[in-house]
């Protein structure tokens, strides 16, 4: 089972009733925001998804005639996805608290029921046959039940639905490789291939911040202000386009042509903190990567090995395996103190990830259906080093 996401190509009649969702999806989900606020600070138990609806329907949308010029599955799932995010923030501490909604900003919808696909066209209910700029759209996974989300990035609508697939597994023609993820280079794998980085926030950080200033100079709420906008969120869109079209050309040929990729489980989120690279690391998409990685290793039927995370593998050398404990981030070349063997600082780290690939100790986690076999990573200093040395000898 894949997920298939495509552009719509709208007029402006099917435009304005697709904004017209969106917005009331959006109002359904602030009014139960707010109704849940308020029902707490009365100290009354929090409503369900389903006692929300009802109080929806009795007080708001018979007020409300709009409510009705729309699909009923659009204010329903907002209040479905309200509960899911209550329920995320008193069972994962790192979700926060429930945010109201702003109209431009994130603006997407669910519907269910008859949908059909026709060629590139897709019938939806309440709005009608849509054209895509596919050629030929696959066939939705539940033809009874079937259901799809309608999201817009950068004044461009999407469609997204699930198609039936099975994962087909091939002939890889090369065998394990270790990927050295960095700000310089995106990906240096072992083998000594090496992919550069697009950079394509730096490239257009400057005309991203000219954008930025014309909004800024823009009286709010005028027409001016919001085609600047408009032109400000399509060079982001454009932004965001270049670098997943780079991460998945390298996770595909990865996944695609190697029986086993061995990356490094990076602190992406501690890495960010450190603001003279934060903007590097970011335009890299690292958490992207392992992300697209993941799912295409299933897919191709490749394994994945994810390296603990306090493995020196840029402090080891890839000859002798000795670290080299005062190693900088200037140094771009690895030199040995020991046997004075010497190599790319990028190609020493993927080498060493390579090596470990095969090792059960050093791996925290071997994805090839499931990461079931994962180690917790060690917190303290003086537990990570007496880690390594533990490594190090039974290797």
């Amino acid at each position: 089972m894949k997920s298939f996401k495509t552009e719509l190509h709208l007029n402006n009649k099917q435009r304005t009733l697709i904004g017209k969702h969106a917005g009331v999806a959006r109002h359904a989900y602030n009014w139960g925001l707010a109704t849940c606020i308020e029902l707490h600070e009365k100290g009354e138990k929090r409503p369900s998804a389903i006692t929300l609806h009802k109080r929806l329907v009795a007080e708001v949308k018979s007020q409300n005639e709009w409510y009705y010029e729309v699909s009923k599955c659009a204010p329903q799932q907002a209040l479905r996805d309200l509960e899911r995010a209550f329920t995320n923030f008193f069972t994962v501490k790192i979700r926060g608290f429930p945010r109201f909604k702003k109209k431009g900003v994130n603006d997407s919808f669910y519907l269910e029921g008859n949908i059909q696909i026709k060629g590139n066209q897709i019938k939806l209910p309440r709005i009608g046959w849509v054209k895509t700029y596919e050629k030929f759209l696959p066939p939705i996974l539940i033809k009874s039940h079937s259901n799809v989300t309608i999201s817009r990035q950068a004044d461009k609508w999407f469609i997204s639905y699930k198609v039936d697939a099975e994962p087909q597994p091939i002939d890889h023609p090369k065998g394990c490789v270790g990927v050295d993820l960095g700000v310089k280079t995106l990906a240096t794998l072992s083998n000594g291939m090496t992919f550069p980085s697009v950079k394509a926030y730096r490239k257009a950080k400057k005309k991203l911040a000219s954008l930025q200033r014309n909004v800024s100079r823009k009286v709010k709420g005028s027409n001016n202000r919001k085609k600047a906008i408009k032109k400000l969120a399509k060079a982001h869109y454009q932004v965001a386009c270049i670098r997943q079209d780079a991460t998945h050309k390298l996770t595909s040929y990865l996944a695609k042509n190697h029986s086993e990729v061995v990356i490094e489980d990076l602190n992406v989120s501690g890495m960010l903190k450190n603001h003279r690279l934060a903007q590097a690391i970011a335009d890299g998409g690292f958490y992207e990567f392992r992300r697209q990685l993941e799912y295409k290793c299933q897919w191709y039927g490749s394994q994945l090995t994810v390296v603990e995370r306090f493995y020196p593998s840029s402090k080891t050398c890839s000859d002798c395996q000795e670290v080299k404990k005062d190693l900088k981030l200037s140094d771009r070349t690895f030199i040995c103190p020991s046997c004075g063997f010497f190599l790319d600082r990028d190609l020493n780290a993927a080498i060493n990830l390579s090596k470990a690939g095969s090792s059960p100790v050093l791996a925290c986690g071997v994805s090839n259906k499931r990461n079931t076999s994962v180690k917790r990573t060690p917190r303290s200093k003086k537990k990570a080093s007496n880690y390594v040395q533990l490594t190090l000898s039974l290797s």
